[in-house]
């Protein structure tokens, strides 16, 4: 039954698994900041209360960007990349401003930056371009007419 199993279902290439799981990173460790913002407007009393909460609601709600994204490419669907890219080309300026207050900062700032550089290679990579593409046709999300 596992032989049907792997006739059905393509073989995604290593590339796009390494940038599904990044990007998926991502979108959690997004999500988590939303959290943890959530639960520090509701045990501190904060300067603006309605700032805190929009940015806590806001950070949330963009988590679901990567999160869909990894998803989509985890699927190997051509759609996943877009959105996966953009979160990679926003994480570059956002690593390097970190980079630049030292300390852990530094740290934490090449990591977001290298994780996107990574993303970037692996989903530009001309075999995970094409097999985006043969992804979609097989589910017939590429239907010319």
């Amino acid at each position: 039954m596992s032989e049907n199993r792997e006739q059905v279902e393509p073989k995604r290439l290593t590339r796009i698994t390494v940038a599904s799981v990044l990007t998926a990173l991502e979108g959690v460790v997004v999500a988590g900041f939303g959290i943890v913002s959530l639960v520090l407007l509701a045990t501190r009393t904060p300067d603006g209360t309605v700032q805190a909460a929009t940015m806590a609601v806001t950070v949330l709600a963009l988590s679901v960007i990567p999160l869909l994204a990894a998803r989509g490419l985890w699927l190997s669907k051509r759609w996943g990349r877009g959105p996966s890219m953009i979160v990679q080309v926003l994480s570059l300026p956002f690593g390097w401003q970190m980079a630049q207050n030292g300390g852990a900062w530094t740290f934490g700032g090449l990591v977001i930056a290298g994780v996107g550089v990574v993303v970037i290679g692996c989903l530009l990579n001309p075999p995970a371009i094409l097999a985006l593409r043969a992804g979609d046709e097989e589910a017939g999300g590429a239907q010319r007419g």
